[in-house]
């Protein structure tokens, strides 16, 4: 292969790389994710082996490049970095992120390279595709953003969600694009059908599947009071804005109606909860004569041990205290601290020195229902989320997207919760600081939202529900298991490959 080839190949795999985020919300051209990944398993197999690694990365880099662009804003608008650093910084971070791809083409090259395109070696690779993704969900505290599954949120194969959760989804397209693409590469008409009989079969299934009640109605509603304040991220921890903050809470607070259960966003309050007690005394008093839930976002300070959580607490109409379990790194600590604080203002943010909170705590109490909650960052973890839903009525999601600007991010962000909805066949509640928030019923569509950028109060019915899906009880670990045999299937029947 000349160096003009490999070139070309290197392109086509960033700008391949890139078309996943066009497959995601706010786009949603589905099939671009499928094809993608077709063209990715296309490139490593007809490339020399030596060569794969290379592609490998380039695609990574135009993976993450287009996918998570918005840290550019979080880096350059309120880290306070030039532009000229925060597209720097931004580039390392994708960069680095892409050599995850270079270790699914290593494990590739090993298992894969070099044999027949054949539904084994298909299998093969969608199974490490899945890998790959799942691997980012905990590999240094997890970055799981960017799933392939999250395109096929709004088609027949979001029925199969319940089941097998986001992953299931990956691997379904994954599987059907590379077959299609594997029989049109060997013009094979019967690989050509079997991908179009796999499609066929999972769009009716699908459709089935869609119509299954996992979870039952227990015939309570609730009315929510989403307030979304709108407080500028650069004056949030400003003490003499602190009042105004407040201040503006309770008038937004006005809003609501009795009985209502009102939701404040992630660090609605920017001060320790034990420092802020007297503060609220007075919204507290007023939500429990009009009978009124409260439920905020508050950072807590745990004096004994000098810890502090990013939290959310149930202020009047019931009880609980929730702290954060998976930081954001840099926005809730600083991996190697000691090197990099004081470099930039973006590694010295306002109350990025959290501890993460225990697994396996108590959720909220809210007028009589059992609320399941995450904090930002939390809800983009498929098994967190379906583990922590188990006897909840509904699910709670409170964030600051303020850091991510005008950008893709939030909008990102609240196709994820979609698919918590979906996974655990339960109503969402997203409260966010600036947009957007919203009500998401049991099938992952959005009942109300607001637009960004502005205060409101986004007011609607909660259905509660009770009972599990099968992804609630099983979690992403049949899929991952599925992945891994289909890797080492494809391994054992390709036994002579090499690095």
């Amino acid at each position: 292969m000349t160096h003009t080839a490999l070139w070309i190949r290197c392109l086509i795999a960033a700008l391949s790389g890139a078309a996943v985020t066009l497959s995601l919300a706010p786009w949603t051209w589905w099939p671009l994710g499928a094809l993608s990944a077709a063209t990715l398993l296309w490139l490593w197999h007809s490339a020399l082996p030596q060569h794969i690694l290379r592609i490998a990365w380039c695609y990574g880099f135009g993976f993450f490049g287009a996918g998570i662009s918005w840290v550019y804003v979080s880096i350059h608008e309120f880290g306070n970095a030039s532009a000229p650093f925060a597209a720097l910084l931004t580039t390392l971070f994708c960069a680095l992120l892409a050599l995850l791809f270079v270790i699914m083409g290593w494990v590739y090259r090993f298992t894969l390279s070099g044999k027949q395109l054949d539904t084994t070696h298909i299998l093969g690779f969608t199974g490490l595709w899945v890998l790959n993704e799942w691997i980012r969900t905990w590999f240094l505290t997890g970055f799981p953003w960017v799933f392939l599954g999250y395109g096929y949120i709004e088609t027949p194969l979001a029925g199969f969600a319940p089941l097998g959760g986001v992953f299931l989804l990956s691997f379904m397209a994954c599987g059907i694009a590379c077959t299609l693409a594997a029989g049109i590469i060997r013009k094979s008409k019967p690989l050509i059908g079997v991908s179009l009989g796999l499609a066929l079969a999972s769009i009716i299934a699908g459709q089935t599947l869609s119509s299954i009640e996992w979870t039952a109605q227990t015939g309570e509603t609730r009315t929510v009071a989403i307030v979304q304040p709108n407080t500028p991220q650069e004056l949030k921890w400003n003490p003499r804005y602190y009042p105004q903050i407040l201040s503006n809470l309770e008038q937004l607070n006005g809003q609501a109606a009795p009985g209502d259960i009102i939701i404040w966003p992630e660090a609605a309050v920017p001060r320790y909860l034990h420092n802020a007690e007297a503060d609220l005394k007075g919204i507290r008093s007023q939500a429990e004569a009009l009978n009124q839930a409260l439920i905020t976002g508050i950072p807590f300070a745990n004096r004994a041990l000098k810890q502090s959580h990013n939290s959310i607490t149930v202020l009047s109409g019931g009880d609980g205290l929730y702290h954060k379990q998976r930081l954001v790194p840099f926005g809730e600590y600083v991996p190697l601290e000691f090197a990099l604080r004081g470099m930039i203002d973006f590694f010295d943010l306002p109350m990025s020195s959290f501890s993460k909170g225990k697994p396996f705590q108590a959720p909220l109490w809210a007028q009589g229902q059992i609320v399941s909650p995450s904090i930002c960052y939390e809800v983009v973890y498929p098994d967190l989320v379906a583990r922590n839903a188990r006897g909840s009525d509904w699910l709670l999601t409170i964030s600051n997207d303020t850091w991510f600007g005008d950008s893709i991010g939030p909008i990102q962000h609240l196709q994820m919760a979609q698919m918590r909805a979906l996974e655990t066949q339960r109503y969402v509640v997203r409260g966010t600081s600036n947009g957007i928030s919203a009500i998401i019923d049991e099938r992952g569509a959005i009942q109300a939202q607001t637009d960004q950028f502005i205060a409101t109060v986004l007011r609607g019915e909660v259905e509660s529900r009770t009972g599990s899906t099968p992804f609630m009880q099983t979690g992403s670990t049949p899929i991952v298991v599925l992945s891994l045999i289909a890797l080492l299937y494809a391994r054992r029947r390709n036994p002579t490959s090499r690095i």
